[in-house]
């Protein structure tokens, strides 16, 4: 059993969520072992193979192993050194009747790897479930706070107005291209089959006595019955592990855009503009009892870019299955892949938490809006006086000086900004004081940024979430939450 102890991670046992820790345990595991014995031999007895409908009963009323039956495959493996054969014994003392035929035909990876392709899939389910709850949530966000005026930020430095809703469809926008590359790797997904040893289905050929049909029906029965619409035509001993790479592209992918929204939050954090979900009772730090850490978010960039870098491990064990195959890939594989799913389905869930319990400093946002505004709406003072019969060139000069002694306030003083004091007190500005309020209003700078979020909401959001499994997931959130 020590080979498939990686299945139990440190992150399963308190972060990740119990369906995602079960997917990755040795008794998911060998059970679905045993289900693939159980398919195999339903599929060889209907083609004319003699195994009893005793042996398949017993197979049947034994898919699950008992505390037991887990301690006879661990002494087994550990004489053996073999976990299949193993696992072989150990089925066959449960259903004796089977003993003879179980993975009759078979080699190993007909287990290890049609299991792997398995819990690839449901694991890929699992997160596009967990995706779709997390976009409804920050869509939301998003639809609450949709013509709140923020400061927009290029360079970090202070840029045009957008909205808080506005910059949430930010991230929301590259969730929804995360939920699509989910998608397409889970139903891209096919299904090892019966390939035998080097993948040329040389001992089923045997058995069915040189009959090629039935050996392809045999690869078509299993692969049915084991819940897939296609197997791949060729395969080596195992199925191409660019099959992972493949699988864990739209994962690594999906971490940096949980990166990037978790660090958004950290930043706004730091702005005191927009904060995680903080307990009346967490503690910030150790020393400086003040402190507001975003630590959740801190902890999603932390096992965001861990998830990023299980991508290139797949990559490099593909690159490297000489010829049918080498066995190089398998302890590396049973640490990767388990981390991967595990690592983002926390993720996932953590950004729902910080999503779910987001406050919102809408005095701290307006207070630094004033800080900057005045600075940016020196152009549509310009036009509002020359509006009003002014010169321009000379309208721009004016503003020019007056900012420069504004600018002085704030960067050689540390003062506020009084740009507007300075526009008020000047008879040149006269004409346009009454208008200033109107010229200055928040609102006027953002643009389309509220009707953005409308349309992104309702032409992009709700027919990507409007499929049944999706929206069943997030209705299920819901209901867990307001039973909590």
């Amino acid at each position: 059993m020590e080979a498939f102890e990686t299945y139990q991670t440190p992150l399963s046992s308190r972060y990740a969520s119990k369906e995602m820790s079960h997917l990755f345990s040795p008794a998911k595991r060998f059970s679905t072992w045993r289900q693939l014995w159980l398919n195999l031999a339903i599929a060889e007895k209907q083609l004319g193979l003699p195994i009893s409908d005793e042996a398949l009963e017993q197979m049947r009323a034994n898919l699950d192993l008992t505390p037991e039956q887990f301690e006879i495959a661990a002494a087994e493996e550990k004489k053996r050194r073999h976990d299949v054969m193993a696992h072989v014994y150990t089925f066959g003392k449960v259903a004796p009747a089977a003993a003879g035929i179980i993975h009759l035909g078979a080699t190993s990876c007909y287990v290890t790897d049609n299991a792997d392709l398995i819990f690839l899939r449901e694991g890929l389910t699992l997160l596009i479930r967990s995706l779709a709850v997390l976009i409804s949530r920050l869509s939301a966000f998003a639809a609450q706070y949709r013509d709140l005026p923020t400061l927009g930020f290029t360079h970090f430095q202070p840029a045009q107005l957008t909205t808080v809703g506005k910059r949430a469809t930010l991230w929301i926008q590259e969730l929804l291209w995360d939920l699509r590359n989910l998608k397409r790797a889970r139903d891209d997904i096919g299904f090892r089959g019966v390939k035998g040893t080097t993948g040329t289905q040389a001992s089923f050929l045997t058995l069915f006595d040189g009959d090629h049909d039935k050996v392809e029906e045999l690869d078509k029965l299993v692969t049915k019955l084991s819940g897939f619409e296609y197997a791949y035509p060729v395969t080596s001993q195992t199925y191409s592990r660019k099959i992972d790479a493949d699988v864990l592209a739209p994962l690594a992918s999906l971490g940096a855009t949980a990166h990037k929204i978790a660090t958004d939050i950290r930043l706004l954090a730091n702005l005191k503009e927009i904060e995680e979900p903080f307990e009346s009772t967490q503690i910030g730090s150790s020393a400086m009892a003040y402190k507001r850490n975003p630590m959740r978010s801190e902890r999603v960039c932390s096992l965001a870019r861990h998830l990023m870098v299980l991508h290139q491990n797949a990559l490099m064990t593909s690159s490297v299955q000489w010829f049918e195959r080498t066995l190089d890939d398998s302890a590396n594989r049973r640490i990767t892949l388990p981390e991967a799913f595990l690592t983002a389905d926390i993720v996932l869930k953590t950004l729902q938490n910080v999503s779910e319990g987001l406050v919102v400093y809408p005095k701290v946002i307006a207070r630094r809006i004033s800080q900057e505004l005045p600075f940016m709406a020196t152009e549509n003072l310009i036009m509002a006086i020359v509006k009003k019969g002014g010169d321009r060139q000379e309208a721009h000069e004016k503003i020019r000086v007056l900012s420069h002694e504004a600018g002085h306030q704030v960067k050689g003083l540390g003062l506020e900004n009084d740009l507007l004091d300075r526009v008020r007190s000047a008879p040149y500005f006269e004409p346009i004081i009454a208008d200033l309020d109107a010229l200055l209003d928040p609102a006027s700078f953002i643009g389309r940024a509220p009707e953005q979020v409308d349309g992104f909401l309702k032409n992009w959001v709700e027919p990507a979430l409007a499929d049944k499994e999706l929206q069943d997931s997030v209705a299920a959130s819901q209901r867990v939450e307001l039973s909590v």
